[in-house]
């Protein structure tokens, strides 16, 4: 199983030199994957979630490219609406191109209201525009002068609409942070998750437990099943920009555990 690691591009903590020192982190750590995030307008619905200030992933990604040489670099998620989809099919090309071919591209609708009103895209069509937008880029990839190469796409969501989305494109489907009884009904044989990342020191006994939350143990148990159930990749999300010491540590327990397999 490969592993990969949502780093987090927004709040107080993030800065260029913390953005580097993740990303040698990952590569020291020997970690698949260097995901990140994607908002464009810091609305207060987004800023509930992921304060200013936001590092935009297109930009982020590419400059971490240049500081790194083996870890794949992907978007978890990029909303397809925001942008239009020859200006998606571009930065994404040309970043893959620039990495030696090491971008994942996640791909999803979006939840943010307000920031769609301040983008002044209709809220209630991202679907359509996601399929529609998702078609260009394909369509434009295939022009020899994008150089896009094999660009893998993962379409993000947990509602059936994702799923079919990813059927029907014929894509990775990449839920997103999720309970073990929730992902043992709607498993797919293409399924890349990403899962929380909260190491405790006691078991969480609470029903409604995320995967990837408790001791390593519960931790590494999820991963054992979620590999049994199709996943070949999973992606840890730790969502704490304020002390990523702690993130490192965590994600060097559960590669020190993996390790041992």
């Amino acid at each position: 199983m490969q592993i990969g690691v949502n780093v987090p591009n927004f709040g107080p903590g993030a800065d260029p030199g913390v953005l580097r020192q993740w990303a040698r982190t990952v590569e020291e750590l020997g970690l698949d994957l260097l995901m990140m995030s994607d908002h464009v307008a810091v609305t207060p619905d987004v800023a509930e979630q992921y304060p200013a200030p936001f590092y935009e992933p297109f930009t982020t990604l590419s400059y971490l490219a240049g500081m790194t040489s083996r870890v794949r670099l992907g978007t978890t998620v990029l909303v397809v609406p925001y942008r239009h989809p020859l200006v998606i099919a571009r930065m994404a090309a040309n970043l893959n191109d620039l990495s030696g071919g090491r971008l994942v591209l996640g791909v999803g609708v979006g939840w943010a209201r307000q920031e769609f009103e301040a983008l002044g895209i209709p809220f209630q069509h991202r679907g359509k525009l996601t399929d529609e937008h998702l078609v260009a880029m394909r369509e434009a990839w295939r022009d020899d002068g994008y150089r896009a190469g094999d660009i893998p796409i993962w379409i993000g969501g947990n509602s059936d609409a994702a799923v079919r989305r990813a059927k029907r494109f014929g894509a990775a489907w990449h839920p997103l942070r999720f309970a073990m009884p929730w992902i043992r009904e709607r498993s797919t044989a293409d399924m890349k998750p990403r899962i929380v990342l909260r190491l405790t020191d006691e078991p969480v006994t609470d029903p409604g437990r995320l995967a990837g939350e408790g001791t390593i143990e519960q931790v590494v148990a999820d991963l054992d099943e979620l590999r049994a159930l199709g996943a070949d990749t999973v992606v840890l999300d730790p969502f704490d920009p304020a002390d990523p010491e702690v993130a490192w540590r965590d994600i060097a327990t559960v590669m020190a555990h993996k390790g041992m397999e």
